[in-house]
């Protein structure tokens, strides 16, 4: 949730809501953007087709062009790849400031999310009653902000009163702490100081289990921050809380241990998360436990009863399955509640940090995971599956066997009459918005409980296709390649293949190469099966490697951490490569307006370019113990100065910056 200073005027205001609700449009779109898009795709499809519009080869050299005038010519190649792709690239058509952190793939995102507001607010034709009627509808609730200021808070205030109260505006009658924890799971799927899920069993990828984690907490945790940005962002964030308290009926001036209470306890919170590096190494990923045993190591919470009312009606008993992601935390966070005492936890904190995590206030977090199953847009997958084909001989001499590859958006969303089926008791009302967002919430829980009756778990995506992020998914077995990335410039039909394999295929390989870990390549106690090429001791020289280069960056690098995703980096920027080449073997390539690159030079350009992006200097420092991901200059320079092929087609010399003698072989 935002605030603002009192000076603001309405009209910023106004706006200022409307970003919100277009931040949160996922919201619902399960029906909408399916159709929508899909027809508006298919639309467009037709019309470029039939030469209505632009042609698509004129439209493919005004993309093209923006990929080459993205260069600074007056840097060596050879020299910082990255600074001669990139050097001119500024993020123009962003909305960000030039100080905020910004990439390729936060540019396209912002194209995506535009494309998306305009077809909400187009002419619409919806089945009454259906889920892409109810979508429409959510979205112009949202939207009507005078609708919104005029009730003001008193949604709010009459859903905390169904809560037990917040002693801070002296409403409602306390309630014991799990009473009140059973209320926010059961009626109102939220979970302040854990989340639930249900998911496929890693034991049994056919069954699905319930899955405990820590929360995705709104407030960043203290290690984003230098200590006086920190020391000063809290301060602005418990000002934040204290008006909030003021709206909602408190005293300007109330209690302020209160909210610096909720502060603490969050932070502290944050301290007992583990790692994720740690707990992959650690084995701790997947812990497989039940209720009883659960209760035994965690035993603030009624897991028992907290759990029986996020899956009512299903039944739970103390020897249901259960598989947590992060013990330790979900121990050291039942020893902070039992520190603390409950009833005041309860009345105070508990309120408060539903109030500044709150998925239903600051409509984030829950909304995100609700639009992992809404329906939204495809694309046209012929040349993205030959794309995604070329890399196949690759991946079967690992004999990475039963891999679930899911390109443009999840089946189900297509099946209209499957979606309006499973949001038919979801009531919707145009001048309602919070009551709408109660409704939503009501409809996740049930829909957690049909999942977990299923047998058989698919469709379970991670991000909405409309995103831009590709992922692997162990627990799935699946890697995921959504919508959202297949536009310029990652992916256009009419691009020359070198640029669509230079950005899409380098993606996808990189996914490709974390299908691999996932049967043991790295941190190995034993070789991937079927690996005719893999050798122990020639598979940690190039790990060594690997880490040493990296380290050497001046970005104070942690090559270990990174190491999985340097990996990924380089092998995949040589596989996309060979798979481009082995594709030419049977097709004929565009032809190139003369740009002064070859095909050749422009693949590598088009995977430099996909990395482009400015970074904030205090932003990426504190990144660099979060994200296991390189800045983005070495996620390019890496892996071209160990690619033999780059440094042939830019004529780099030897033991140039680009053209080491010494290179880290990864495939």
């Amino acid at each position: 949730m935002r605030t603002f200073p009192e000076t603001c005027d309405q009209e910023l205001r106004t706006a200022a809501k409307k970003e919100r609700c277009l931040q949160g449009k996922s919201l619902l779109l399960c029906t909408l953007l399916s159709i929508i898009l899909g027809f508006a795709l298919l639309i467009t499809y037709i019309m470029m087709t039939c030469g209505l519009g632009s042609s698509g080869a004129e439209l493919g050299l005004t993309l093209l062009a923006k990929l080459l005038n993205s260069r600074n010519d007056t840097v060596d190649p050879c020299e910082d790849f990255y600074k001669y792709a990139c050097g001119s690239w500024e993020g123009k058509q962003s909305n960000r400031t030039t100080e905020e952190s910004l990439n390729v793939f936060d540019a396209l995102l912002e194209e995506n999310q535009m494309i998306l507001k305009r077809l909400l607010e187009g002419p619409q034709f919806a089945i009454r009653g259906s889920a892409k009627e109810k979508a429409i509808q959510f979205y112009h609730s949202c939207m009507d902000t005078q609708k919104i200021e005029s009730q003001g808070t008193q949604p709010l205030k009459n859903l905390l009163t169904q809560v037990g109260g917040w002693n801070i505006t002296g409403v409602g009658k306390a309630k014991d702490f799990n009473e009140t924890l059973q209320t926010l799971m059961g009626r109102y799927n939220t979970f302040p100081f854990f989340s639930v899920r249900v998911g496929p069993s890693p034991f049994g990828l056919k069954t699905n289990i319930i899955q405990i984690d820590h929360p995705e907490f709104e407030m960043p945790p203290e290690s984003k921050f230098k200590e006086k940005n920190y020391l000063e962002f809290l301060r602005v964030y418990l000002s934040y809380l204290k008006k909030l308290g003021g709206l909602l009926g408190g005293p300007q001036d109330g209690p302020p241990d209160s909210f610096s209470l909720t502060l603490s306890f969050i932070s502290n919170l944050q301290r007992v998360v583990t790692p994720l590096q740690e707990r992959r190494q650690r084995g701790m990923l997947f812990f497989h436990t039940t209720i009883r045993e659960l209760q035994e190591k965690a035993p603030a919470i009624d897991w028992l009863s907290c759990l029986q009312a996020v899956f009512h009606p299903m039944p739970m008993n103390l020897s249901q399955p259960i598989v947590v992601h992060d013990m330790d935390y979900l121990r050291g966070m039942s020893q902070l509640i039992e520190q603390w005492h409950k009833e005041r936890l309860s009345r105070c904190s508990l309120r408060s940090k539903m109030l500044s995590m709150a998925n239903w206030i600051s409509w984030t977090g829950w909304m995100n995971r609700l639009a992992k199953r809404l329906k939204s847009w495809c694309v046209q997958k012929a040349e993205v599956t030959e794309t995604f084909l070329s890399l196949k001989p690759l991946e079967k001499e690992w004999k990475v066997s039963k891999l679930q590859v899911e390109i443009g958006c999840p089946a189900h969303m297509l099946q209209t009459a499957k979606v309006n089926l499973e949001y038919q008791n979801l009531e919707i009302h145009e001048d309602t918005f919070f009551l709408n967002v109660v409704a939503c919430l009501k409809i996740l829980r049930e829909n957690s409980y049909l999942k977990l009756l299923q047998h058989d778990s698919q469709d379970n995506w991670h991000v909405s296709p409309w995103t831009v992020r590709s992922y692997y998914s162990i627990s799935h077995h699946m890697v995921v390649f959504p919508a959202g990335m297949f536009r310029s410039p990652f992916f256009h039909m009419e691009f020359p293949s070198a640029v669509n394999f230079g950005a899409i295929g380098v993606f996808m390989a990189h996914e490709l190469l974390h299908t691999f870990y996932g049967y043991g390549f790295f941190f190995p106690t034993v070789l991937p099966e079927g690996c005719s090429t893999c050798n122990r001791s020639a598979l940690q020289k190039s790990i060594d490697c690997l880490v040493e280069q990296y380290e050497s960056y001046g970005f104070k690098v942690n090559g270990t951490f990174t190491l999985l995703e340097n990996t990924a980096d380089t092998g995949g920027l040589t596989i996309a490569y060979q798979a481009y080449k082995n594709w030419l073997k049977k097709h004929k390539e565009k032809d190139l307006p003369k740009i002064g690159l070859s095909h050749d030079q422009l693949f590598y350009l088009s995977f430099a370019h996909a990395m482009c992006g400015h970074q904030n200097p205090e932003k990426l420092q504190s990144s660099l113990n979060t994200d296991p991901h390189s800045p983005l200059p070495l996620r390019v320079c890496g892996p071209v100065s160990n690619n033999q092929d780059f440094a042939k087609h830019f004529h780099c010399s030897s033991g140039s910056p680009m053209n080491p003698d010494n290179k880290c072989q990864i495939w």
